[in-house]
């Protein structure tokens, strides 16, 4: 099993910022994806930002060049720069990993227990 445990939750103004990060532990001997995915009252989940373990990221199109996604695989963290909040950035945002839990394991999602963005003046 793998536990991960999600900071960075608040309340901003618009234009404001804020650092979401996401700590992965337990039976992890690798993590191919990480990144974070939001859900927004009466919407469904969407994809905000995820990074795999080449380095490759992607972004939800609304959030690109306001967030920024790292991690660090030595740590298994990642992280979430959000600047220039909007208040349709607000929301849930649930991190995500996908690992295995030993080199011949097929891989598996695991998801934080979800942090509340709020974005308003």
């Amino acid at each position: 099993q793998v536990q991960l445990v999600e900071s960075g939750r608040g309340l901003v103004q618009p234009g404001g910022s804020l650092r979401l990060s996401c700590a992965a532990s337990g039976s992890i001997f690798i993590i191919y994806g990480m990144g974070w995915y939001r859900q927004a009252p009466g919407k469904q989940r969407e994809l905000v930002a995820g990074i795999d373990s080449g380095g490759s990221i992607n972004y939800v199109d609304s959030v690109k060049g306001r967030f920024t996604i790292s991690r660090d695989n030595g740590k298994n963290t990642v992280a979430l720069q959000m600047n220039s909040l909007k208040p349709d950035d607000t929301g849930v945002y649930y991190c995500y990993v996908i690992s295995s839990a030993t080199p011949i394991t097929p891989p598996s999602d695991y998801w934080g227990q979800g942090t509340q963005v709020t974005v308003s003046s």
